[in-house]
C-alpha cells in the first residue's frame, strides 16, 4: 500500500518571480523575432543563434524558478547533467521559434508544425527538468494533467508564432505597447503550462530526495534569476541598440533614396523653370504616339517660339532674361491639364504635349489662350523705372495622326512655327501639308545622322583643325576642331545645317561625345607624333545642360588616352554661358576640376555682366569675327575690340581673335594687345595629317611664314 502524496504548494514570491522572467523572455523573443529576418544573411543567422541562446535561457530560467517555488518537507538538490540537458532542450526550442519567425508568412501547414515541435520541445524541457530531481519513491505522474500540460504547450506555441507574424503589421508606435501586452499574454501561457505539469507531479510523504547533493540552495533560483535576467537584459539592450541603428539607417536610406530620386527628377527637368527638359520631352511623346497607335486617340503638340526675347536678354541682361523665361514657364503650365507636357527646349522655346480628345477646335482655344497668357503684363521682371512688358509668340501646331500620317510632330510643329514668324509673329498655325517639304527634308537628315552615329561616325564625320597663331611670333599654338560631315549621297552639309538638326531631334548630346573622343584621340595621335598641340572643342547649351554625362565624357577621353587636362580647351558660346547662368557657371567651375581650359566664344555677340564674368573659371575670350572684319574700316569696332582686350587683361584672361582675313586686320589686333589670331590668313581649317604638316613648315619657316604657300600643297 503506497505511502499519501503530498499537497504541493509554492512559494508565491518565486511564483511571481517565474512569470516576470517568463513575460521578459516573451519580451525578448518578440524583440529578437524581426531581427533575424534582415535581409545579411550572416547578421540574420547570428541573432538566429544569439537570440535563441538568450530567449531559451530565459524560458529555462523560468521552469527552474518555478521548479524553486515548489516547498517540500526535505531539502532537494537537482541533477546538473539532466539539468544541462533540459537546459539544451530549451535553446532548441527557441531555434525552431525564431526560425518559424523569420519566415516570410504564417501558412496553416508551418503554423502547425512549428506549434508541435515547439510544444514537444517546451514539455521536453519541462519534464526533463523535472528529471533532474530524483527523489525515492519516484514521482508518480497524473496523466491527465501531463496531457492537458502538453495542450497548453502546444497552444501556447501558436499563440506566439501567430502574434510574431501579427505584431509585424502594426505601426512602430501600435507594436511596442502590443509587444508588451502580448509578452504579458505569452508569459501566462508559459507559466500556466509549467506549473500544470508541476500539478501533474504526485511526491510520496516518505520521499527521500536522492539528488540532494546536486545543484540546490535557498539562494540558487535568486542568483539564476539574476544572472538570467542580466542576459535577457544585455540581449534586448543589444536588440534595441541594433533596432535604433537600423532605423537611423533606414531614415539616411529613405534620404538617400529621396535625394536620388530628386536628382533623377532634376535631371529631367530644366533647371531654370523646373519644366520638362529634351529628353523628358521625347520620352512622353514616345509612350505617347505608342498609345495613340493602340488605342486610335490623337496627340498634339504646340511649339511655342517667343518673339523678341533675345533683344530683352541682351539689353537687360541675363537675369531679366531668366526672371522673364520663368515667368513664361509659370503661365504655360497654369494653362496645361494636370496630365499635359510642359518643357523648354531652347533659350526661348517651349513646347505643350497633350493627348486624349484633342480636335483642332480645340486646339486653337488653348493656343488662343497661351497667347493670351503671354501678352499678360510682366510685372516685376524689368527693372524699376521701366513699364511692364508684354510678350508675345508664334506657335506651332501639329497633330498625330493626320493627314500626313508622319509622326515626326517637333519638326512639323516647328515648320508651323516659322511659318507664323515670316508672317511677323504673335499668332498660331496649324501644320499643313505645303510646310511637309522642309519636315521631310530635317526628318531625313536627322535620320542619317542618326545612322552615322551609329556606326561609330569615323565614315562620314571629322574633325578639320583651324590654327590659332601667336600675335606677335606667329608660331602655332592651338587649334580649334571643327565639326564636318561628308553624306554619301548630299556630300558636305554645313554644320550651320546640321546642327541645328542635331539640336531639334535630340541628337547634339551623341554627336558632342563623338567630338570629345575624336579629339582626345587625335592628341594622343599628335603627341606620339612629336606634335605638342592644344585642341579647342566646342560645347553645346544641352551638354551644359547636362553636367554629369558631360564632364563623365570628359573625365574618361582623358583617362583613356593619357592625356594632360590642360591640352584640352572647351569653348563656350557667350549667349550659352547666360542661359540658366547659375547652373551653367556650376557646370563650368566642374569642368575647370577637371584642369579644363574654358574659354567664351563670340564674345561681345551676348550679353554679360563684369560680375558675372569674373565668376566663371575661364582663361579665355575669343573676340567675335564681326568685330574683327571691320577694324580697317570702323573706328567703333576698334574701339570695342580694344575695350575687350583691356577688360580681359584687367581680369587675367588671354584674348583670340578670330576671323582674321587680311594683314590690315592683324596688325591693328597685335597693335592693341590681342594675344591670339586665328583665322584665313594664316589658315583655312584642314584635316589632322594635313595640320601636322602645316605646323611643322610653320615651326620651320617662322616668323615669316605665310599659310597660303602651306596650303597649295595640301
Amino acid at each position: 500500500m503506497s505511502s499519501p502524496q503530498l499537497a504541493l504548494s509554492f512559494d508565491p514570491s518565486v511564483v511571481v518571480l517565474s512569470y516576470l522572467t517568463a513575460v521578459f523572455a516573451s519580451y525578448v523573443a518578440l524583440d529578437l523575432a524581426p531581427r533575424v529576418r534582415t535581409p545579411d544573411r550572416a547578421a540574420a543567422r547570428a541573432w538566429w543563434l544569439a537570440g535563441s541562446l538568450s530567449m531559451g535561457t530565459g524560458v529555462w530560467a523560468m521552469h527552474f524558478v518555478g521548479m524553486m517555488a515548489l516547498q517540500l518537507p526535505f531539502s532537494v538538490g537537482y541533477e546538473a547533467d539532466t539539468t544541462f540537458i533540459s537546459w539544451l532542450a530549451a535553446v532548441a526550442v527557441s531555434l525552431i521559434a525564431l526560425r518559424v519567425a523569420a519566415q516570410d508568412g504564417l501558412t496553416l501547414p508551418r503554423l502547425a508544425v512549428g506549434a508541435l515541435s515547439m510544444g514537444a520541445g517546451i514539455c521536453a524541457m519541462h519534464y526533463i527538468g523535472m528529471a533532474a530531481l530524483v527523489l525515492n519513491p519516484p514521482i508518480r505522474w497524473h496523466w491527465g494533467l501531463i496531457a492537458a500540460s502538453v495542450l497548453i504547450a502546444v497552444a501556447a506555441s501558436a499563440a506566439a508564432l501567430v502574434i510574431f507574424f501579427w505584431l509585424r503589421h502594426l505601426s512602430a508606435g501600435q507594436a511596442r505597447w502590443a509587444q508588451w501586452g502580448a509578452a504579458l499574454v505569452m508569459g501566462a501561457a508559459i507559466v500556466g503550462m509549467h506549473y500544470t505539469g508541476m500539478a501533474a507531479a504526485g511526491v510520496d510523504a516518505q520521499s527521500v530526495c536522492v539528488s540532494s547533493g546536486g545543484l540546490g540552495g535557498d539562494n540558487l533560483s535568486t542568483l539564476i534569476a539574476a544572472a538570467t535576467g542580466g542576459l535577457l537584459l544585455l540581449t534586448l539592450l543589444t536588440s534595441a541598440v541594433d533596432a535604433r541603428a537600423r532605423r537611423h539607417s533606414a531614415r539616411l536610406q529613405q534620404s538617400l533614396q529621396a535625394a536620388k530620386e530628386e536628382l533623377q527628377q532634376q535631371a529631367l527637368r530644366d533647371r531654370l523653370t523646373g519644366l520638362a527638359h529634351r529628353e523628358l520631352l521625347d520620352d512622353r511623346l514616345r509612350h505617347a504616339l505608342s498609345r495613340a497607335g493602340r488605342d486610335g486617340s490623337r496627340v498634339a503638340l504646340l511649339l511655342v517660339n517667343l518673339d523678341g526675347f533675345k533683344p530683352i536678354n541682351d539689353s537687360f541682361g541675363h537675369a531679366v532674361g531668366d526672371r522673364l523665361l520663368r515667368e513664361v514657364g509659370q503661365r504655360l503650365q497654369a494653362q496645361a491639364r494636370a496630365h499635359d507636357t510642359v518643357a523648354r527646349l531652347g533659350a526661348d522655346e517651349f513646347v505643350l504635349l497633350l493627348e486624349g480628345d484633342v480636335d483642332e477646335t480645340l486646339l486653337a482655344q488653348i493656343a488662343q489662350r497661351l497667347l493670351d497668357a503671354l501678352a499678360q503684363p510682366l510685372e516685376g521682371v524689368l527693372p524699376a523705372g521701366h513699364a511692364p512688358l508684354s510678350l508675345s509668340a508664334a506657335l506651332g501646331i501639329a497633330v498625330y495622326p493626320s493627314g500626313e500620317g508622319d509622326a515626326q510632330l517637333l519638326a512639323q510643329a516647328d515648320s508651323a512655327a516659322q511659318s507664323v514668324k515670316r508672317g511677323g509673329g504673335n499668332g498660331f498655325a496649324f501644320f499643313e501639308a505645303h510646310m511637309q517639304a522642309d519636315v521631310r527634308d530635317q526628318v531625313e537628315l536627322a535620320r542619317d545622322l542618326r545612322a552615322a552615329l551609329a556606326a561609330g561616325g569615323d565614315d562620314q564625320l571629322a574633325l578639320h583643325y583651324q590654327p590659332k597663331v601667336e600675335a606677335g611670333s606667329r608660331e602655332i599654338c592651338g587649334v580649334e576642331a571643327l565639326l564636318r560631315w561628308q553624306h554619301p549621297q548630299r556630300g558636305p552639309v554645313s554644320p550651320g545645317v546640321f546642327i541645328p538638326v542635331a539640336e531639334r531631334f535630340g541628337l547634339i548630346s551623341p554627336l558632342g561625345d563623338w567630338v570629345i573622343d575624336e579629339a582626345c584621340r587625335q592628341l594622343a595621335a599628335w603627341r606620339a607624333q612629336g606634335l605638342q598641340l592644344r585642341v579647342a572643342i566646342n560645347l553645346s547649351v544641352q551638354q551644359l545642360r547636362q553636367p554629369d554625362p558631360l564632364v563623365q565624357r570628359l573625365d574618361q577621353g582623358l583617362r583613356q588616352y593619357g592625356l594632360e587636362a590642360g591640352r584640352l580647351t572647351c569653348e563656350i558660346t557667350e549667349s550659352a554661358a547666360m542661359d540658366d547662368a547659375a547652373a551653367i557657371e556650376a557646370t563650368l567651375h566642374r569642368l575647370a576640376g577637371l584642369g579644363l581650359q574654358l574659354s567664351i566664344d563670340d564674345f561681345g555677340t551676348g550679353y554679360s555682366s563684369l560680375a558675372y564674368l569674373r565668376r566663371l573659371p575661364v582663361c579665355q575670350l575669343k573676340v567675335d569675327r564681326s568685330f574683327v572684319q571691320d577694324l580697317e574700316s570702323s573706328a567703333d569696332a576698334r574701339a570695342i575690340v580694344k575695350a575687350v582686350i583691356e577688360l580681359a587683361h584687367a581680369l587675367g584672361l588671354k584674348v583670340v581673335a578670330e576671323g582674321v582675313e587680311t594683314e590690315g586686320q592683324a596688325q591693328v589686333l597685335r597693335h592693341k594687345g590681342c594675344d591670339e589670331l586665328q583665322g584665313y590668313l594664316f589658315a583655312r581649317p584642314m584635316p589632322a595629317e594635313a595640320l601636322a604638316r602645316w605646323a611643322r613648315g610653320a615651326a620651320e619657316n617662322a616668323p615669316s611664314f605665310r599659310a597660303s604657300s602651306y596650303l597649295d600643297g595640301l
